[in-house]
């Protein structure tokens, strides 16, 4: 993961008992957020676009 990002402080901070057998997969999906994340973020938009109140695809 990015540096500075502990994902056992993170499941202290939330209360959330992560067991051993799921650390691994917890971080991967996490890898895998944030790989999204980047491509989503790296789509500009005009700044005179407005949210749609409802999603028609």
């Amino acid at each position: 993961m990015e540096e500075g990002f502990d994902v056992d402080l993170m499941a202290l901070l939330m209360d959330l008992r992560l067991r051993d057998e799921y650390r691994d997969g917890v971080v991967a999906n996490f890898e895998r957020i944030k790989a999204t994340a980047r491509i989503v973020n790296s789509f500009e938009l005009p700044d005179d676009v407005e949210a749609a109140p409802i999603f028609e695809p």
